[in-house]
């Protein structure tokens, strides 16, 4: 009469928390923040609305759009694991992938002649990647903080201080990476404050 199977574990659904930060760590995702960045900033920078908008879809395919696609690739195919590319030692492959995509970006949109901020924008974007680039082959640093960060400084610099409202906006983001166990306190702390630098460093002369 003892011979029974034993009774299956019951499966927990994740709590409120948890899908909350998952919500946010999708929403905030740096090549949605990026895109909807290069294209606020685009609009306002041309005289024409509709140019901007020209602008911004360029900038955005070399910025977001082919780094994410080769990102989407690797899931498809099994090298990575997640499109956050949550392993520190998958990083490496799609972030040089995104310095050479923006690269090519920023040389065909001097030449086309884009707005100075929308190449600043371009700049920016670079030296962020290199940061990043840098920093990942020795540490796992939460480049989700640092997208946010700079975002938030950027449209400060475009728009005015007023938009200083948004900064604890920063702390709903860093703590989706930590509630997601992605980073640690310190790699979202120091994210942000990265890309908040190269932000006011090298978007604010650039504009």
């Amino acid at each position: 009469m003892g011979g029974g199977a034993e009774p299956r574990p019951v499966a927990t659904r994740p709590g409120p928390g948890l899908r909350i930060a998952r919500l946010v760590t999708e929403v905030t995702a740096p090549a949605v923040l990026v895109s909807l960045l290069i294209i606020t900033v685009s609009w306002h920078s041309a005289s024409r609305p509709g140019q901007g908008l020209v602008w911004g879809l360029l900038a955005t395919l070399f910025v977001t759009g082919i780094p994410f696609a080769y990102i989407v690739g690797g899931v498809r195919r099994g090298r990575l694991t997640d499109h956050h590319v949550g392993r520190r030692e998958q990083r490496r492959a799609p972030l040089l992938v995104g310095l050479g995509s923006v690269a090519a970006g920023l040389a065909l949109l001097a030449v086309l002649g884009a707005p100075r901020q929308v190449l600043a924008l371009a700049v920016s974007g670079l030296v962020g990647l290199v940061v990043a680039v840098s920093v990942s082959h020795w540490w796992k640093m939460s480049i989700h903080s640092a997208v946010a960060a700079g975002t938030l400084v950027i449209l400060i610099l475009t728009f005015g201080t007023r938009l200083v409202v948004a900064a604890p906006l920063l702390a709903v983001v860093g703590w989706s990476r930590v509630r997601l166990k992605d980073h640690t306190l310190a790699q979202v702390l120091t994210g942000g404050a990265l890309g908040a630098l190269i932000a006011a460093v090298i978007f604010g002369p650039l504009r």
